[in-house]
């Protein structure tokens, strides 16, 4: 396993639609998750898209800690995702990302979804997430058709430096981890 170069914003790799993976359980495809799990641990982080490390392929990785969900998520690689709004409302939340290594922002994305994927043994599966959970997998799958998260925002003056947005002097300051 190795821990591989995270692309960060302005990267090209970045900016594009990634290709869908052809064969999921080929060894490269499963060397490359592993790879990327060593790489999210490293980082630290929650989720990891193969863009990320310069894979222009449809393949996240990512985990929810059972501080961020009851009984939290654990990690999960999907293929291929595809995801399907289930309820309209938005809910506001701080995102980070490991391509803006030291910033946070301010993000409006819909609180329920289902997703469809394959697995590395290249089996369907489905499942529906709701709050962070529905974040985490929402703000992965972004990076595979070359959105980050502040493209998402209708308010850039939440975007900042996260030692500047959890200053304990400020009124609205968030925690540090709000910013994973």
């Amino acid at each position: 396993m190795a821990i591989l170069k995270i692309a960060r914003m302005g990267n090209p790799v970045l900016m594009g639609r990634a290709e869908p993976v052809s064969d999921t359980a080929s060894p490269e495809i499963r060397r490359l998750a592993k790879d990327m799990i060593e790489t999210m641990a490293d980082a630290p982080g929650i989720g990891l898209a193969a863009p990320q490390v310069h894979e222009a392929m449809r393949m996240v990785i990512y985990y929810v800690p059972e501080t961020r969900a009851p009984g939290g998520v654990p990690l999960t690689v999907l293929i291929n995702p595809e995801i399907e709004i289930l309820d309209q409302t938005l809910e506001e939340g701080i995102e980070g990302c490991l391509s803006l290594p030291g910033m946070v922002g301010m993000v409006a994305r819909p609180r329920h979804i289902r997703v469809r994927a394959l697995d590395l043994d290249g089996q369907a599966f489905a499942y529906e997430a709701e709050g962070y959970h529905a974040r985490v997998v929402q703000h992965e799958c972004d990076h595979l058709d070359g959105i980050l998260y502040p493209m998402r925002m209708s308010d850039l003056s939440s975007l900042g430096y996260v030692e500047e947005m959890t200053r304990p002097d400020d009124d609205a300051t968030m925690s540090e981890e709000d910013a994973e």
